[in-house]
This record gives C-alpha cells, structure tokens and sequence, in this order.
C-alpha cells in the first residue's frame, strides 16, 4: 500500500488503466475544508466518548447483582466482559476498514452497537446481560481502532498532532464521565437508568455518523471513483488498485484477524507499545473498582461522591490537552528549521507521561490511609490523568505516523492488547486491595509502571534502527 504516501491524484494517473488526470479537490480527504474535517473528528470522538463511557459501568454491579441474585465477582463481569469486546472488535473492524473503508465500519457496527444495547438494558436475567454487554463492547470498538486510521486521513504528518490529541482525550476521559454519571444514576434511581442513557446518546451519535464523517479512505476513495467512471463513460478499463486485490469477504476477517497478530508477534517495537500502553489502562480500569475500597470503605462516601472522586483523573486529563499548543509549537519550530522530524519525536510527550503516571502512583499509595484528608488522593490522581494522556497521545500519534499505510491495524493490536488487560485487572481489585492493602497494592502497581517508564526513552533512541528493521514501519 504504498500508495498511500502519495497525492490522490497521482495515485490515479498511476493506478488506473486509463490515465485520470480530471480529481476533484473533495476526493482527497486532506483537501476537506477545514470545518468539515474537524466536524468529523468531533463526531467520531464524541461516538468514542460514549462507547468508553459505557465501559465504566462500576457502579451498576450492586444492582446488577441484587437485581440477578448474583454475587459481585459475576456482577463485575459485565464490565470485564464489555471491555474484552473492545479489545476483540479490533481485530476485525481496523483490518477489515483498509479493505471496505471507514464509513461503512462506522454505520454498521454503531448501528448493532445501538440495537444491542437494548438487550442489556432490559435483560431478564444476568445470561442476557453478560451475553450482551460483550456484544455491545464489540460492536463499539470501531472507535478505538478504525478512528485514528480516519484522523491519520484527513490531516498531514505536520498537522495530525492536535486532532490525534483532541481525539485521544476521548477514549480516556470516558471513563471518568461514566463513574460520574454511574454515581449520581445509581444514587437515585435503578442501574437499568444507566443503560437507558446510553441508549438515547448512541441514538444521537448513530444520527451525527450518518451526516457529518465521510469516506476518509484513500483506496476506497479510488474504488468509488473508478465506479463511477466505468458508468460515466462505459470504458470498463477504470480500475483501482483496490479492486484489482480482489479480497472476498471471507478471505478479509482471515486477514483482519492475522494482521495485528502478525504485528504483535513480528513488531517488537509495536509490542512493547501495546504492552505499556495496555499496563497503563489496566491501571485506570482497577481505579474502577479501588476507588470505591479507598473512599467508601474508608472514608465513608455514597455512590454519588464516590462518582466524583474520579474528577481528578478527569482534570489531569483536561491539563493534559491544554498543553497541546506547546507541543505543537515545539514540534512547528523542529519542522521549519529541519523539516519533518522523525516519528520519535512524538515520543517525548509519552516520556514525560510515563515519569508522571508513576509519581502519582506512589503519590497516591502513601496517601491511602484513613487518617489522610479525602482530597489528598484525589490531588494525587490529578498528574496520574495528565501522565496517562501523555502516553496514549504520544503512542498513538506515533503509531499512526510510523505505521501510517497501515495505522488501522496497528491500531487494532494496540487496542486488542490495552483491552485485555483493561477487562483482566477488574477481576482481581478487590481481592488485591483487602489482601495487600490499598497501600501495597497501589504501590505495586506503582512499580509496574516505573518498570515501563524507560520504554520510550529507549524507543527515541532506538526506534529509528527499529523501524529500519520492520517490514510494516515506514
């Protein structure tokens, strides 16, 4: 696909049978006007919000499991089992849009997204519920794989940085609205109001994907307008490179299954990404479950509070994303006196990201104890939501810089990877936290992190001989 590194209308003189030299400007989605594209993104990300908002769901495992006669650990599969399905939709949703494009990934799958979710908010038993918070989560996933190879699209290596940043803010703060929202919903009501939500926002969302994102996919872009020449014109030789491939269905979920594997297995440097970036976010979702230990147990807090505590990650996230100008504008300075920079260069966001997420760990560990103020762990989880921002912008960006023809399924084996471990570490909080403490056990996960902080400092160094290496890196 190396196509992709060049304009749309030199991929068509080059491409087709019969030279094309007549491309209008809307056939390039960088060309887009600049509203448009942002309209898109905001769209997209706005879907991404509420697909991970309703990962978030800790708050409806009391109900859930009164509701069902269940006991909580069942319970708490319904939010294990979710984020397992958005670890396992991007095998197929991120490979499968470079073969049939963005949109219809987006249409199709957010629709099931919004029918399924019915199932779940109405469920007559915990069989149902599970069955379809699985399938849900799943459905959903597009927008954790499919949407940066989208974002990657439309804006150019120089001016991706702020969209990506706008975009990764998204995936990440949703988690932090859905506790809120879960507090007070839980608080006052019955869990099924939780789902109920979620089903008026997806309709919404469902609406604005049909109207505002177009087809970003250059060879798809291609396909469509080879098409439409063949009718025009009658000539039969009007064919993208596309087309020629000739992918059936089948043959495309075989791939889109083997090629982030192959990623994982082949691509050290997007392995020890996927693992970091994935400890990471296992972190936050265990937050899910230790946050009500540490406040509810220790300091006595309701529902409603408790949903609030989760503010402070929520305010390191939003410092994050205020910091965007000067990283662009460092990265605008490195680019007008040496041109482009290297994809490591996005890496040192993520450097600072890593140091920050593991001072705020140890931060907060030592705050933990009862006889500490309630706000001092709150502060303390404050650097932890700007360091996690830090590393998903970071990675991301550089992902879809340096793996750019194929940004779709590397984003998959990054979202396959941080899923996993986001539905792993759940399962075990609770015991974790009565067995080791709320100290210890956030001072262990404490040194994991710190374990990891070295990666990207190594990959800026090294990530260059790396990509040398790698057959998919560019």
């Amino acid at each position: 696909m190396a196509f992709l590194e060049y304009p749309l209308s030199l991929v068509l003189t080059c491409f087709f049978d019969v030279p094309c030299t007549d491309t209008e400007p809307e056939d390039d989605p960088q060309e887009l006007p600049l509203f448009r594209r942002w309209l898109a993104v905001a769209t997209i990300s706005g879907s991404a919000l509420c697909v991970t908002c309703a990962s978030a769901a800790a708050f409806t495992i009391e109900g859930v499991s009164q509701q069902f006669h269940v006991g909580k650990e069942v319970a708490i599969l319904g939010v294990s089992l979710y984020v397992l399905g958005l670890g396992t939709g991007p095998l197929f949703s991120g490979p499968l849009s470079e073969v049939y494009g963005r949109n219809i990934i987006y249409r199709v799958s957010f629709t099931f997204f919004f029918v399924f979710a019915f199932p779940v908010a109405f469920a007559p038993n915990i069989a149902i519920f599970l069955l379809f918070r699985f399938v849900t989560g799943l459905c959903g996933a597009a927008f954790l794989s499919v949407a940066g190879g989208s974002i990657s699209d439309m804006f150019s290596n120089a001016k991706v940085g702020t969209p990506m940043a706008v975009y990764t803010m998204t995936p990440f703060f949703g988690p932090e609205v859905g506790p809120l929202l879960g507090g007070f919903i839980n608080q006052n009501t019955t869990w099924r109001w939780t789902y109920y939500l979620f089903i008026i926002w997806s309709f919404f969302q469902l609406v604005a994907l049909f109207l505002f994102v177009p087809e970003t996919y250059s060879p798809v872009i291609l396909k469509q307008k080879a098409r439409r020449l063949r009718n025009a014109t009658g000539d039969r030789n009007y064919y993208s490179p596309l087309e020629k491939e000739n992918i059936n269905l089948t043959r495309s979920i075989l791939l889109s299954c083997y090629k982030p594997l192959q990623l994982l297995i082949s691509d050290r440097m997007i392995l020890l990404i996927d693992i970091w970036n994935a400890l990471v976010l296992g972190i936050q979702y265990l937050a899910f479950e230790a946050f009500p230990i540490i406040f509810i147990e220790k300091h006595g807090f309701n529902l409603q509070m408790t949903g609030m505590t989760f503010l402070g990650i929520g305010i390191g996230l939003l410092l994050g994303l205020a910091t965007m100008p000067y990283w662009n504008r460092r990265y605008q300075r490195i680019y007008e006196k040496n041109g482009d920079p290297p994809p490591e260069f996005r890496l040192v966001m993520g450097q600072v990201g890593g140091i920050l997420v593991s001072v705020s760990l140890y931060w907060l560990a030592f705050t933990t104890y009862e006889h500490v103020h309630w706000i001092a762990p709150i502060i303390a989880s404050v650097p932890f939501g700007t360091g996690t921002y830090f590393v998903f912008t970071s990675s991301y960006t550089y992902i879809v810089v340096a793996y750019r023809p194929i940004a779709a399924s590397a984003m998959a084996s990054n979202s396959a990877m941080r899923s996993s471990f986001a539905a792993a570490f759940p399962l075990f909080a609770n015991q974790m936290y009565h067995n080791l403490g709320t100290v210890g056990a956030t001072a262990l996960l404490a040194g994991l992190a710190t374990v990891m902080a070295p990666l990207p400092f190594v990959f800026y160094y090294i990530g260059a001989r790396l990509r040398e290496r790698s057959k998919f890196a560019v």
